[in-house]
């Protein structure tokens, strides 16, 4: 039993730096809700929709538990996603796109995957044309909620 947890143990320490590698952060002006207001804001003014706002925190709150402030926005551009879904229809696994706004230890910062690695393992061109634009999307709308 020891020896299985130390085997998994070190399974997910030689596999966490591969797992942030995926990942991209941005320090965020202000608090975690008006980061996110600024996300919804640009994503709107960008044409796009926002289909959620998750506040993960207040849902830790209703039950009892206490979760650093944290907030997930859930948005997309059928323009963008359709081309992504007709390639690989499990491409709706990931889309819409999603990030993250949370605090951590006093500084808001902005988490979202790399989109490369959110269709790595579907059957997905790395070249496609919508690949691109996803990935200035996020670029741009993040850079807007970060507030600098």
């Amino acid at each position: 039993m020891h020896r299985t947890a130390a085997v998994l143990s070190a399974l997910l320490l030689t596999a966490a730096p591969a797992i942030a590698d995926d990942f991209v952060t941005l320090d965020a002006e202000g608090s975690v809700t008006e980061t996110a207001d600024r996300l919804v804001a640009a994503v709107e003014q960008a044409g796009a929709t926002v289909f959620a706002r998750v506040p993960h925190s207040k849902g830790a709150e209703s039950v009892g538990m206490e979760l650093q402030d944290a907030e997930l926005v859930i948005f997309g551009n059928p323009k963008l996603g359709t081309p992504a879904l007709q390639e690989d229809i499990r491409a709706g696994l990931v889309l819409p796109l999603r990030v993250l706004v949370h605090d951590d230890g006093g500084q808001t910062r902005i988490t979202y995957e790399e989109v490369d690695d959110m269709f790595d393992d579907l059957d997905i061109d790395d070249d496609a044309e919508f690949v691109d634009q996803m990935k200035g999307a996020l670029e741009t709308l993040t850079t807007a909620a970060a507030g600098s």
